[in-house]
């Protein structure tokens, strides 16, 4: 039977080839593709038809994946990808080097359900899009839903997805002093969607990067908390939403996915695919966003 890394490299390999209309063999009838990130709201596609109507004949691209790593999960249906798409938007004649992180449940040999996260900032102003993307925020709204409540946790809270959850919920419970406390001295944190975004290396950067919660008045709530457990025991990948304000803005949700990894109950590696773009709209400061690409 087909793995799910088979269907994975099939898939890479006909983007690169531009093979748009063989990918669809690769989904079920039934598939499901969310992109839980892309602007200016998360998108949902049911049904193999419908891809081939919404995704026919691809986008004007040219490129390659590059640096792929793929994690095995406790799931054998699913893999979580990340990786570097690499191109020229031929419209523009404009190069891209974009990061990717997609979540692939694959049941006999198909593509059942995908979660794919892109870096939309970098992959638009390549196509000299952000102007256009800036007014579609004029309109768009995501649908604002009441916060479920908390579930009760049974995890260690050293383990990794224990550490995990106290991150996610010390943010939303303004834990802003105490969050440093759950990186190691050395550490190595990065966000690959914000354009420039320096390496936090140590626990005193951290201390300092979580002092942006108080100094803006971010007020978060946590929904939607999926962790996804690793074949490799100190890495853990969680999928969740943030719900609330920041700096006296209209209420707003983003979508996030993290990737850590944890030893001896502090957090070594970690890789914060954030939706920058949902937050910058909301607060207003896409401008200031796009002056980064």
């Amino acid at each position: 039977m087909t793995t799910p890394r088979e269907v994975f490299d099939e898939l890479s390999e006909g983007i690169t080839a531009g093979r748009w209309e063989d990918l669809f063999a690769l989904y079920a009838e039934d598939a499901v593709v969310e992109n839980p990130q892309r602007p200016p709201v998360p998108t949902r596609f049911e049904g193999r038809e419908t891809l081939r109507k919404n995704f026919g004949g691809g986008i004007n691209v040219r490129m390659s994946r590059a640096d792929v790593l793929i994690h095995g999960t406790t799931d054998p249906e699913v893999i979580i990808a990340e990786y570097r798409n690499v191109g020229e938007a031929l419209d523009t004649g404009k190069s891209f080097d974009i990061t990717n992180i997609q979540l692939l449940r694959v049941r006999d040999g198909l593509i059942a359900h995908s979660r794919d996260y892109h870096d939309y900032l970098r992959l638009t102003a390549a196509r000299d899009g952000l102007e256009d993307l800036e007014k579609s925020y004029e309109t768009a709204e995501r649908e604002i839903t009441p916060v479920p409540p908390r579930p009760v946790s049974a995890a260690d809270p050293r383990s990794p997805r224990g550490v995990f959850e106290r991150l996610v919920h010390g943010v939303a419970d303004g834990k802003w002093g105490e969050l440093s406390a759950l990186y190691a001295e050395e550490t190595h944190v990065t966000h690959p969607f914000l354009p420039g975004a320096k390496t936090l290396a140590t626990r005193e950067d951290l201390h300092e990067h979580f002092k942006f919660g108080e100094q803006h008045e971010v007020r978060f709530q946590v929904r939607d908390l999926v962790i996804h457990e690793t074949l490799d025991p100190e890495v853990v990948i969680g999928e969740f939403d943030y719900q609330g304000t920041a700096g006296g803005s209209p209420e707003f949700r983003v979508s996030n996915i993290f990737v850590l990894r944890v030893r001896d109950g502090l957090i070594v590696k970690s890789r914060d695919y954030a939706d920058h773009l949902a937050v910058a709209a909301a607060t207003g400061r896409l401008k200031e966003l796009f002056a980064l690409v």
